[in-house]
């Protein structure tokens, strides 16, 4: 497998200098990727795209994952939300396509108005699944044009709750360039799970895990509380068994990228080093 970095990037193209891709250099990451703000996709000329890419391409640096920001819940009752949610998508999958990135990262939405990842009861209302299979419909013939593989995130709080309700949504679109992000420590709910996480991480990749080209490497952790608080932590230092982890999306896909996101700059430096410790442990070559 090969190892990226999610964060040390900031969101705007045009904002990249050689110093980011020197820090990424000095950490051994072969792929990175980043967050475009959506509300940019029309303004940001080839141009300025094409500047970026040779960034990437002088630094021989992979861009794993291109990604674009958005609000609007790609399964809302409005028609017109999900049609300029689809216009904006397919613009970013222009830019992606340009920059030559290996995956588009999507995210479904939430019916909730504090924000995509906000729980929601009607994010599970009958027809909801069909509506977002609707718009991803509307979309992949112009990820199919630009040749480009969009994955999907998925989430426990989300639509996307379990690996069948995923497993489902990609056969249901049924195009090759729509997949999903493989992301287990999203699909942890309980205390039961993560204590046995071996277990359960076999039954997540048992559903999905061929339909995951992009890994998202992360570990939890619970916190004390009078409720069930299950927190992201630096890998290497939960409860995630992330030797099966590894193995099993290395057996799917030995050449794709396993990317560490959502640390703190300070903390990269650890979270890579305990990647590589255990992938070693688990004879898992990092290319």
């Amino acid at each position: 497998m090969r190892l990226g970095i999610v964060g040390m990037l900031p969101g705007d193209l045009r904002s990249f200098y050689q110093k980011h891709f020197d820090d990424i250099a000095k950490l051994n990451f072969t792929g990175a990727g980043f967050h475009f703000p959506g509300n940019l996709v029309y303004e940001v000329t080839e141009s300025e795209v094409e500047v970026c890419k040779d960034l990437f391409a002088s630094n021989n640096v992979d861009l794993a994952q291109f990604s674009i920001t958005y609000s609007d819940c790609l399964f809302d009752p409005k028609a017109s939300i999900r049609e300029n949610a689809s216009k904006r998508i397919c613009r970013g999958a222009e830019i992606c396509a340009q920059l030559g990135g290996s995956t588009y990262l999507l995210r479904p939405g939430s019916r909730n108005p504090s924000g995509s990842w906000a729980p929601h009861r009607e994010n599970h209302s009958p027809g909801a699944m069909d509506l977002l299979c609707e718009t991803m419909r509307s979309i992949v013939p112009r990820l199919e044009d630009l040749g480009v593989i969009a994955v999907m995130e998925t989430h426990c709080i989300s639509i996307l709750n379990t690996p069948g309700a995923c497993r489902a949504l990609i056969e249901d679109v049924s195009s090759p360039n729509f997949r999903l992000v493989m992301d287990p420590v999203n699909h942890f709910e309980s205390l039961r799970q993560v204590y046995d996480s071996t277990k359960y991480l076999d039954h997540i990749f048992d559903v999905m895990g061929a339909l995951g080209p992009v890994c998202h490497i992360k570990d939890i952790t619970p916190e004390n509380g009078l409720v069930v608080h299950l927190s992201e932590t630096v890998p290497g230092t939960g409860e995630l068994d992330l030797h099966s982890m590894l193995r099993h999306f290395n057996s799917a896909f030995p050449d794709g990228y396993g990317l560490i996101e959502h640390l703190g700059l300070d903390k990269i430096p650890e979270a890579a080093s305990n990647i590589r410790r255990i992938a070693g442990e688990a004879n898992i070559p990092i290319t």
